[in-house]
């Protein structure tokens, strides 16, 4: 049973972590209803196990362009190189994250104020895609490389807001991106570029925090998880990229609508 709870969860965080729809939202509903108690030390792990996982499958997906930008820059200049367009837009994250995690957990965690607190980031969350997609989408012409440094620090800011769940770190970054004037495909490409160390980062700091949950027992647990969380990521990562290139993100609100009244309803029965 344990397993089977394992591959599901696993599925759930690949599918929703890189979409506008918030992780976490489904994290709410399906562990209770696959009867996992989040709070328990193998299944505490098992998050950032399989984040780390669905990470990997972003380096996969983007290792060719990002390999490139990486050691042959298009353009030369320091403030031209990817890298330090990536730890720009982590300052505000890495320094945020540390002064307000613990609080966070404290307000996020509690099955009081955890539910409503997430149901009500997916909805008004839905409602802000819908005006900036149709008040700030651009037509393609762009590339990853025409991301200034100061568009990288301000959609690491916006990044933030993620740390409220519900939000979507994926809605954050991509919708602050077109706020700030890249078209969609492009503000996508960073958000998924800027996944890769901003999730490394968060994944590995709460394991570290962790580390007495990680048993030889509950290895295998974990380790199904991040390779089923690898392989949904993944067709998730390709697929979407393909959907933002031409299609609006209005069905992505409506869900998270609809995930929202769901979280509700779990909450309030």
């Amino acid at each position: 049973m344990e397993y089977l709870q394992a591959v599901t969860l696993g599925i759930i965080e690949g599918l929703t972590e890189f979409l506008p729809i918030s992780s976490t939202g489904h994290l709410l509903i399906a562990e209770p209803l696959l009867g996992v108690d989040a709070r328990q030390p193998q299944w505490r792990v098992f998050l950032f196990l399989s984040q780390l996982g669905a990470i990997l499958a972003v380096v996969v997906y983007f290792w060719r362009g990002l390999w490139q930008r990486v050691l042959r820059p298009q353009r030369a200049g320091w403030k031209n190189h990817v890298l330090v367009k990536l730890l720009a837009a982590m300052l505000p994250t890495v320094i945020l994250g540390a002064a307000l995690n613990d609080l966070m957990e404290l307000c996020f965690e509690n099955d009081r104020t955890g539910p409503p607190a997430t149901a009500a980031a997916l909805i008004l969350g839905a409602g802000a895609i819908v005006y900036i997609d149709r008040r700030f989408r651009r037509g393609d012409g762009q590339s990853l490389e025409d991301v200034t440094l100061r568009q990288a620090f301000l959609i690491g800011l916006m990044q933030c807001l993620s740390m409220w769940p519900g939000v979507s770190r994926a809605a954050a970054s991509i919708m602050g991106g077109m706020v700030l004037g890249l078209t969609p495909r492009v503000a996508t490409e960073f958000s998924f570029h800027l996944a890769i160390p901003t999730m490394f980062a968060a994944a590995s700091y709460r394991l570290f925090k962790y580390r007495s949950d990680l048993t030889a027992q509950s290895l295998g647990l974990e380790l199904i998880g991040a390779g089923t969380a690898f392989v949904a990521a993944l067709l998730v990562v390709a697929g979407f990229m393909s959907y933002v290139r031409s299609r609006r993100f209005t069905p992505f609100a409506i869900y998270r609508v609809l995930l929202g009244v769901g979280v509700m309803i779990w909450y309030l029965s």
